[in-house]
């Protein structure tokens, strides 16, 4: 038996009292029964309504139907543009992918972080609503990303957004989708990426780091929760020698050169979390392959602590970090 870090001070009395007992891992059967059909049209009620997306004014938010992948459904995406942000504004741009350990969420979820990364930078976001597992196994949610992804890149000019200032981001679920994303960027010619924000990525199939077993029962999302939800996407081949880096961007590091030619990536983890040993993997391998990379691991913190409780100063320090790094990033070439 592993002893866990301890949570962060100011985290711990927050974490006991929203989870007295830790959460109950997802259910497929469950799932796979409540999900919405992949011939349905996206979810009527979302997690956050158009008016609290637009902030009082802030922003001008309208849902759009785009092309899906070859053979599949057209996908929903939610576009929110800065007010005054019109064609040709130049402003950059962030696709956004939402967390929920690959089998929950809905285009909303996530957005209260991607929105105050938008104000902070001025930034047109464009979210994506993915088809769930285990309906919709992998490559079917990788795969609806990066439709909204192109689809995203060839009306650049009409939402507002410079193409050269373009970048993914996602948290959890989300952020190993974004890592996937940046994959298939760069396999498939596909649009030139300024950076990826991997908040607390969902990474690994294997499941097998010394954070997963030290944390089992104790973190928000635990390695039985991770089982569940890797399995939802890949079924039988979880865990397995045959899984796409695609689907577990993990596997891609597992060979030298196989993080190469990447666009800068921010990550940040806490150091109490499943995630953790995978997500320094991650980096380390990303630096090995010349790629260049932020790393923060931030000590006592959750899977998901800055929303359970942000005004913690942990919390507070790692809006701050990210918030700089997109800064840094989508400033204007030569700026």
């Amino acid at each position: 038996m592993l002893t866990p870090p301890p949570f962060d001070a100011e985290l711990a009395p927050v974490l006991a009292e929203l989870f007295p007992e830790p959460p109950e891992p997802p259910d497929l059967d469950t799932l796979a029964v409540t999900q919405p059909r992949v011939a349905q049209s996206p979810p009527v009620v979302c997690e956050l309504s158009d008016e609290h997306l637009a902030r009082g004014g802030a922003f001008a938010v309208e849902h759009r139907q785009v092309a899906g992948p070859a053979g599949a459904p057209d996908v929903t995406v939610l576009v929110c543009r800065p007010a005054g942000v019109g064609p040709g504004a130049g402003a950059p741009g962030i696709v956004h992918v939402h967390g929920g350990g690959m089998v929950s969420g809905d285009r909303t979820t996530g957005m209260d972080l991607a929105l105050d990364w938008a104000t902070a930078v001025g930034a047109v976001v464009v979210a994506v609503e993915y088809r769930l597992a285990p309906t919709t196994p992998h490559p079917g949610p990788v795969e609806d990303c990066y439709a909204a992804l192109l689809w995203t890149a060839e009306h650049t000019d009409e939402l507002g957004i410079d193409p050269e200032r373009l970048l993914v981001a996602g948290g959890s679920a989300g952020g190993g989708l974004v890592a996937a994303l940046a994959l298939l960027a760069r396999d498939r010619g596909g649009p030139a990426l300024r950076g990826q924000l991997l908040l607390c990525p969902m990474l690994d199939d294997r499941n097998d780091t010394v954070s997963a077993r030290q944390m089992t029962g104790v973190d928000t999302w635990d390695s039985v929760s991770n089982e569940r939800g890797w399995t939802a996407l890949l079924g039988d081949a979880r865990g397995g020698p045959d899984v796409s880096p695609y689907a577990a961007p993990a596997r891609a590091a597992d060979a030298v050169g196989g993080l190469s030619g990447l666009p800068p990536a921010f990550l940040d983890v806490g150091s109490c979390e499943t995630f953790r040993d995978e997500v320094v993997a991650y980096a380390s391998a990303l630096w090995r392959d010349g790629g260049q990379a932020e790393l923060h691991v931030w000590p006592g913190g959750n899977h998901g602590f800055d929303v359970h409780a942000p005004r913690a100063a942990i919390s507070r320090g790692a809006k701050a970090a990210r918030e700089a790094w997109l800064r840094r990033v989508l400033s204007p070439r030569g700026a």
